[in-house]
């Protein structure tokens, strides 16, 4: 059911995007992610917690590629009602790079046993979505020196001074949230995962 999501929202997302370029940039993450998970899908199963996860965030990529992040129809919608200067689909963008990212890493770190104590390894996890956030803002920096035509589409600043700070407090406040609301469910997904593996 994962792959057929994912694939069904992938070939809808390509189909006449606003920009091609755009589109490339911003599902080019998803499907890295997913080729990614088909390689370590024996060799390191994940929870179905962040599999779902993955699969949701992939979903927000793949449909701020096809309209652009400054675009989304919904979120026209959601401006108008409340009486945003902007689209903000891509503040639901930069809140899924945190929150999602820091259960995947918060896994990761989890199953090796990186962490002895509870508080250092939530303190990384928090530092490592932030160093991802900011490292993409990077990346944007350098496709918006690189390319003039697909700049704007795909930074999505829509004229807003500080985009780049409030993506990456958006970022900060996913991953404070992720870890606060989602902690108890997957260490119950881990300890079920971790009695199979028995």
């Amino acid at each position: 059911m994962w792959v057929v999501i994912f694939v069904a929202v992938l070939v809808w997302s390509g189909i006449n995007p606003k920009d091609q370029v755009t589109w490339f940039l911003e599902v080019l993450p998803a499907i890295i992610g997913g080729l990614i998970l088909a390689l370590t899908l024996r060799r390191f199963p994940l929870t179905l917690l962040v599999y779902l996860l993955i699969l949701a965030h992939a979903v927000i990529l793949m449909v701020g590629g096809h309209y652009t992040y400054a675009e989304v129809p919904l979120f026209d919608w959601f401006a108008e009602w409340f009486g945003w200067g902007r689209n903000n689909y891509d503040k639901l963008g930069h809140f899924a790079q945190g929150f999602v990212p820091v259960m995947v890493a918060r896994e990761v770190v989890t199953r090796f046993g990186v962490f002895q104590s509870p508080a250092w390894r939530s303190f990384f996890l928090v530092c490592f979505c932030l160093a991802l956030s900011a490292f993409y803002e990077l990346i944007e920096w350098w496709v918006a020196l690189a390319s003039d035509e697909a700049a704007d589409a795909f930074l999505g600043t829509q004229g807003y001074v500080w985009d780049t700070q409030s993506d990456m407090a958006y970022a900060l406040v996913g991953a404070i949230s992720g870890l606060l609301l989602l902690s108890r469910l997957h260490d119950r997904q881990l300890r079920q995962l971790a009695a199979i593996d028995r």
